[in-house]
């Protein structure tokens, strides 16, 4: 078409663009009057800075698009970005000596003739926090001729990963923990049966019993605890003693069969690393519980499904599990808790391809003192269960 700072005359123009509201474009803008054709003065344009907004593209026949700033100079159309934030400064990397004025500040205003030179530009920008926090976040306030936009970004602490020598067996990346309270018969089957499927593998236990017994046998680690301190103090306690990447949980009268398959679990926890806990169900103030509620499968093990808790059975990732521990307030009975202070941050799983047995119950008067709970120890615990996370109800489903 040519440049219009030289057009001559408007018609011109007009025969060019086919649109009929372009054409009156053209007229408004470069004519009085169509008679005065011949008095047009071509006119300078640029779209920043100005306080005006751009005038729209000419969309002319046959879907093409005649954009007027392409068919200007590139020095007399400029595009101009600015960024600002207001926790940290704004810079670009690899600029030149002398083009670093107005780096480090926290507003930043990028200008270029060259819209792939801006966005070159503009992906070389850094920000960096001027506050230090383990996790906050700041605004970017991010403007482009009249238009706005606004993005968070999230300011963190970066975290080290946490590497287990797995080794080539069972033994290398699983140990067996329970807590045991005045049922060391109970006890001595569990270990049995556990010896019975795996020789090896270390077993940690935490005892706070009133009158301690020692539990011998390879490759046994036996904690005492002071008397009655609880299921939860007993639970951290063996937990944190652990030193392979996973850990099962199991209760002092359970029975390892032939189902109890170990492996099976690992499989699935080395194929979901995100995966935090894995066994065999919740919203800020009003928490809803609802049994056996699964979310959708986990890929690639269909007998496996995402859910929200599970039973006392359960292989867990040891520094996930870390990470939440086991509320030493809650002493007798307490499971669930645990899966409510992990939400959010511990994926769950539940698996029907491994399972374990209950042993026939033992009649022991002493042991169900401890148990059984007095109405004032459940006003205790759910007093201090709604205080400490937050609710004002919980629906049972």
């Amino acid at each position: 078409m040519g440049s219009l700072l030289q057009m001559g005359r408007c018609k011109q123009a007009l025969v060019l663009c086919l649109s009929a509201s372009v054409m009156s474009f053209f007229i408004h803008h470069y004519c009085t009057t169509e008679e005065d054709t011949d008095k047009c003065v071509p006119q300078q344009i640029r779209a920043l800075p100005s306080t005006s907004p751009r005038q729209p593209n000419c969309i002319c026949q046959g879907n093409g698009v005649f954009e007027l700033k392409d068919h200007l100079p590139k020095d007399q159309y400029d595009d101009i970005v600015t960024l600002s934030v207001s926790s940290g400064v704004l810079a670009i990397e690899a600029l030149g000596e002398g083009d670093k004025e107005g780096q480090g500040e926290q507003e930043i205003t990028v200008q270029s003739t060259s819209l792939s030179d801006l966005n070159n530009l503009l992906g070389r920008m850094t920000y960096t926090s001027t506050v230090y926090r383990m996790r906050t976040g700041d605004l970017a306030h991010f403007t482009f001729e009249h238009h706005e936009a606004v993005f968070p970004i999230v300011i963190q602490q970066p975290s080290v990963p946490v590497l287990y020598d797995i080794g080539n067996d069972i033994n290398s990346r699983v140990t067996i923990v329970t807590k045991t309270f005045l049922r060391y018969t109970e006890l001595q089957v569990l270990i049995s049966s556990i010896r019975t499927y795996y020789k090896d593998i270390k077993i940690i236990i935490a005892d706070d019993s009133l009158e301690p017994q020692k539990v011998n046998g390879p490759n046994i680690e036996q904690y005492i605890m002071p008397p009655a301190q609880g299921w939860f103090a007993g639970r951290n306690l063996a937990v944190s003693q652990v030193t392979t990447k996973y850990f099962i949980w199991v209760d002092d009268d359970f029975l390892f069969t032939d189902k109890t398959k170990i492996e099976n679990l690992v499989e699935v926890m080395e194929a979901t690393p995100e995966l935090d806990v894995e066994g065999n169900g919740e919203d800020g103030g009003c928490l809803n519980r609802n049994g056996a509620v699964k979310y959708q499968p986990v890929p690639g093990f269909p007998t496996c499904s995402f859910t929200s808790g599970v039973v006392n059975l359960f292989l867990g990732r040891t520094d996930a599990v870390l990470k939440v521990g086991f509320d030493p307030r809650l002493k007798r009975v307490a499971h669930s808790e645990f899966f409510m202070d992990g939400l959010g941050s511990l994926l769950v799983a539940s698996c029907s391809h491994v399972s374990i047995d209950h042993q026939p119950k033992i009649e022991n008067t002493k042991y169900s003192s401890f148990q059984n709970q007095q109405s004032k120890d459940i006003e205790d615990k759910l007093a201090h269960h709604f205080f400490k996370n937050h609710l004002k109800c919980i629906r049972y489903g």
